[in-house]
Protein backbone atom coordinates (compact mmCIF):
# COMPACT_ATOMS: atom_id res chain seq x y z
CA UNK A 1 0.00 0.00 0.00
CA UNK A 2 3.01 2.20 0.45
CA UNK A 3 3.32 2.40 -3.28
CA UNK A 4 -0.22 3.46 -3.87
CA UNK A 5 -1.31 6.90 -3.88
CA UNK A 6 -4.14 7.82 -1.16
CA UNK A 7 -7.11 10.27 -2.71
CA UNK A 8 -9.52 11.90 -0.75
CA UNK A 9 -12.35 13.03 -2.68
CA UNK A 10 -15.77 15.15 -1.91
CA UNK A 11 -18.95 12.56 -3.29
CA UNK A 12 -21.37 14.68 -5.21
CA UNK A 13 -20.83 16.82 -8.53
CA UNK A 14 -16.56 17.10 -7.69
CA UNK A 15 -16.41 13.49 -7.23
CA UNK A 16 -18.25 12.94 -10.54
CA UNK A 17 -16.07 15.48 -12.65
CA UNK A 18 -12.44 14.23 -11.07
CA UNK A 19 -13.25 10.19 -11.87
CA UNK A 20 -13.83 11.42 -15.38
CA UNK A 21 -10.65 13.36 -15.45
CA UNK A 22 -8.55 10.45 -13.80
CA UNK A 23 -10.08 8.45 -16.52
CA UNK A 24 -9.13 10.45 -19.42
CA UNK A 25 -6.03 10.86 -17.85
CA UNK A 26 -5.24 6.75 -18.07
CA UNK A 27 -6.04 5.71 -14.45
CA UNK A 28 -8.33 2.58 -14.39
CA UNK A 29 -10.82 3.11 -12.35
CA UNK A 30 -13.56 0.60 -11.52
CA UNK A 31 -17.01 0.10 -12.93
CA UNK A 32 -18.71 0.06 -9.49
CA UNK A 33 -16.50 3.07 -8.17
CA UNK A 34 -18.72 5.83 -9.08
CA UNK A 35 -22.01 4.17 -7.40
CA UNK A 36 -20.04 2.34 -3.95
CA UNK A 37 -21.75 3.72 -0.97
CA UNK A 38 -18.22 2.52 1.07
CA UNK A 39 -15.98 5.68 2.34
CA UNK A 40 -12.82 3.86 1.42
CA UNK A 41 -12.88 2.19 -1.91
CA UNK A 42 -9.83 1.01 -3.89
CA UNK A 43 -8.59 1.10 -7.50
CA UNK A 44 -6.10 -1.86 -7.08
CA UNK A 45 -5.14 -1.04 -11.23
CA UNK A 46 -4.46 2.74 -10.81
CA UNK A 47 -2.63 1.67 -7.43
CA UNK A 48 -4.66 4.52 -5.78
CA UNK A 49 -7.18 4.07 -2.29
CA UNK A 50 -9.67 6.66 -2.39
CA UNK A 51 -11.38 8.50 0.65
CA UNK A 52 -14.79 9.67 0.08
CA UNK A 53 -15.43 12.70 2.92
CA UNK A 54 -17.55 15.93 3.38
CA UNK A 55 -15.85 18.43 0.77
CA UNK A 56 -15.06 20.73 4.04
CA UNK A 57 -12.99 17.73 5.44
CA UNK A 58 -11.00 16.94 2.29
CA UNK A 59 -8.05 19.60 3.43
CA UNK A 60 -8.06 18.39 6.50
CA UNK A 61 -7.32 14.55 5.74
CA UNK A 62 -4.43 16.02 3.50
CA UNK A 63 -2.75 18.31 6.03
CA UNK A 64 -2.65 15.49 8.28
CA UNK A 65 -0.97 12.97 5.88
CA UNK A 66 -3.78 10.67 6.28
CA UNK A 67 -4.11 11.42 2.26
CA UNK A 68 -1.34 12.43 -0.02
CA UNK A 69 -3.60 13.89 -2.26
CA UNK A 70 -7.44 15.59 -2.47
CA UNK A 71 -10.02 17.15 -4.26
CA UNK A 72 -11.32 20.54 -2.94
CA UNK A 73 -13.15 23.93 -4.40
CA UNK A 74 -11.18 26.62 -4.03
CA UNK A 75 -14.11 28.11 -1.25
CA UNK A 76 -13.23 25.41 0.99
CA UNK A 77 -9.53 25.94 0.49
CA UNK A 78 -10.11 29.63 1.09
CA UNK A 79 -12.44 28.72 4.37
CA UNK A 80 -10.29 25.79 5.46
CA UNK A 81 -6.54 27.58 5.38
CA UNK A 82 -5.11 24.34 5.44
CA UNK A 83 -0.81 23.55 5.67
CA UNK A 84 -1.23 21.95 2.30
CA UNK A 85 -0.20 22.55 -1.33
CA UNK A 86 -2.50 23.87 -4.12
CA UNK A 87 -0.46 22.49 -7.39
CA UNK A 88 -3.15 22.46 -9.95
CA UNK A 89 -6.56 23.72 -10.90
CA UNK A 90 -8.64 21.07 -12.39
CA UNK A 91 -11.22 23.77 -13.96
CA UNK A 92 -13.73 21.63 -13.06
CA UNK A 93 -17.10 22.63 -10.63
CA UNK A 94 -17.13 25.92 -12.01
CA UNK A 95 -19.34 28.33 -9.89
CA UNK A 96 -18.92 31.39 -7.79
CA UNK A 97 -19.02 33.19 -4.28
CA UNK A 98 -21.40 35.98 -4.21
CA UNK A 99 -23.54 38.01 -1.84
CA UNK A 100 -27.27 38.03 -1.84
CA UNK A 101 -30.44 39.05 -0.43
CA UNK A 102 -33.74 40.05 -0.54
CA UNK A 103 -34.79 42.30 -3.77
CA UNK A 104 -35.71 44.95 -1.14
CA UNK A 105 -32.59 44.78 0.62
CA UNK A 106 -30.68 48.38 0.80
CA UNK A 107 -27.16 48.95 2.57
CA UNK A 108 -28.30 50.28 6.39
CA UNK A 109 -26.28 52.51 8.66
CA UNK A 110 -26.46 50.02 11.70
CA UNK A 111 -23.30 48.50 13.47
CA UNK A 112 -22.42 45.14 11.97
CA UNK A 113 -25.52 44.34 9.99
CA UNK A 114 -25.83 40.38 10.18
CA UNK A 115 -24.42 38.37 7.08
CA UNK A 116 -25.47 34.41 7.24
CA UNK A 117 -23.13 31.63 5.65
CA UNK A 118 -20.60 28.64 5.67
CA UNK A 119 -17.75 30.40 4.87
CA UNK A 120 -17.44 32.44 7.46
CA UNK A 121 -13.89 33.50 7.33
CA UNK A 122 -14.44 33.99 3.94
CA UNK A 123 -17.33 36.34 4.54
CA UNK A 124 -15.34 38.18 7.41
CA UNK A 125 -12.05 39.26 5.12
CA UNK A 126 -14.60 39.90 1.79
CA UNK A 127 -16.47 42.69 4.40
CA UNK A 128 -13.28 43.64 5.47
CA UNK A 129 -11.62 44.65 2.31
CA UNK A 130 -14.86 46.37 1.48
CA UNK A 131 -14.62 48.55 4.47
CA UNK A 132 -17.61 47.13 6.02
CA UNK A 133 -17.62 45.67 9.47
CA UNK A 134 -20.28 42.51 9.90
CA UNK A 135 -21.40 39.95 12.34
CA UNK A 136 -21.37 36.80 10.21
CA UNK A 137 -23.59 33.72 11.95
CA UNK A 138 -22.43 30.39 10.67
CA UNK A 139 -24.82 27.92 9.18
CA UNK A 140 -24.21 24.84 7.59
CA UNK A 141 -27.42 24.57 4.71
CA UNK A 142 -29.68 26.32 3.64
CA UNK A 143 -28.26 29.82 3.83
CA UNK A 144 -30.90 30.81 1.67
CA UNK A 145 -33.50 30.41 4.33
CA UNK A 146 -31.73 33.25 6.85
CA UNK A 147 -32.77 36.26 4.89
CA UNK A 148 -36.37 34.62 5.04
CA UNK A 149 -36.83 34.72 8.44
CA UNK A 150 -35.04 37.62 9.63
CA UNK A 151 -31.50 36.13 10.87
CA UNK A 152 -29.52 38.08 8.55
CA UNK A 153 -29.87 40.53 5.82
CA UNK A 154 -27.63 38.94 3.59
CA UNK A 155 -25.83 35.77 2.80
CA UNK A 156 -22.28 35.00 1.60
CA UNK A 157 -22.71 31.59 -0.82
CA UNK A 158 -21.50 29.64 -3.65
CA UNK A 159 -23.65 29.62 -7.18
CA UNK A 160 -23.79 27.71 -9.86
CA UNK A 161 -27.41 28.54 -11.57
CA UNK A 162 -28.92 30.74 -9.81
CA UNK A 163 -31.81 29.18 -9.77
CA UNK A 164 -31.73 28.03 -6.15
CA UNK A 165 -31.50 32.07 -5.59
CA UNK A 166 -34.48 32.76 -7.34
CA UNK A 167 -36.68 30.19 -6.37
CA UNK A 168 -36.45 31.34 -2.94
CA UNK A 169 -37.00 35.17 -4.16
CA UNK A 170 -33.43 36.34 -3.86
CA UNK A 171 -31.23 38.33 -5.96
CA UNK A 172 -27.27 38.30 -6.29
CA UNK A 173 -26.11 41.86 -4.30
CA UNK A 174 -22.37 41.65 -5.35
CA UNK A 175 -19.85 38.68 -7.22
CA UNK A 176 -17.07 37.82 -5.06
CA UNK A 177 -14.63 35.68 -7.03
CA UNK A 178 -14.70 32.71 -9.23
CA UNK A 179 -14.42 29.37 -7.79
CA UNK A 180 -13.29 26.05 -9.16
CA UNK A 181 -11.68 22.42 -7.73
CA UNK A 182 -7.83 22.42 -7.19
CA UNK A 183 -5.53 19.51 -6.83
CA UNK A 184 -3.73 20.03 -3.41
CA UNK A 185 -1.24 17.87 -1.98
CA UNK A 186 0.03 16.70 1.42
CA UNK A 187 3.99 18.32 1.82
CA UNK A 188 5.30 15.64 3.25
CA UNK A 189 4.31 13.04 0.47
CA UNK A 190 5.19 15.13 -1.97
CA UNK A 191 8.47 15.24 -0.70
CA UNK A 192 8.09 11.15 -0.36
CA UNK A 193 6.01 9.91 -3.18
CA UNK A 194 7.22 13.22 -5.63
CA UNK A 195 7.51 10.67 -8.86
CA UNK A 196 3.91 9.80 -8.62
CA UNK A 197 2.64 12.72 -7.44
CA UNK A 198 4.25 14.95 -10.42
CA UNK A 199 3.20 12.06 -12.80
CA UNK A 200 -0.14 12.48 -11.60
CA UNK A 201 -0.39 16.53 -11.86
CA UNK A 202 1.39 16.26 -15.43
CA UNK A 203 -1.45 13.86 -16.96
CA UNK A 204 -4.23 15.56 -15.46
CA UNK A 205 -2.70 18.79 -16.98
CA UNK A 206 -2.45 17.57 -20.41
CA UNK A 207 -6.11 16.26 -20.12
CA UNK A 208 -7.44 19.94 -19.02
CA UNK A 209 -4.82 21.55 -21.52
CA UNK A 210 -6.45 19.44 -24.00
CA UNK A 211 -9.77 20.29 -23.32
CA UNK A 212 -9.73 24.33 -22.97
CA UNK A 213 -7.70 24.18 -26.42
Amino acid sequence: MSEWLTVAMPKGRIFEEAADLLRKAGYALPAEFDDSRKLIVDAPDAKMRFILAKPMDVPTYVEHGVADVGVAGKDTMLEEERDVYEVLDLKISECYLAVAGLPTYEKQSEIAPKVASKYPNVAIRYFKEQGEQVEVIKLNGSIELAPLVGLADRIVDIVSTGRTLKENGLVELEKIMDITSRLIVNPVSYRMKDEWIDDLVERLAKVIEGEDE
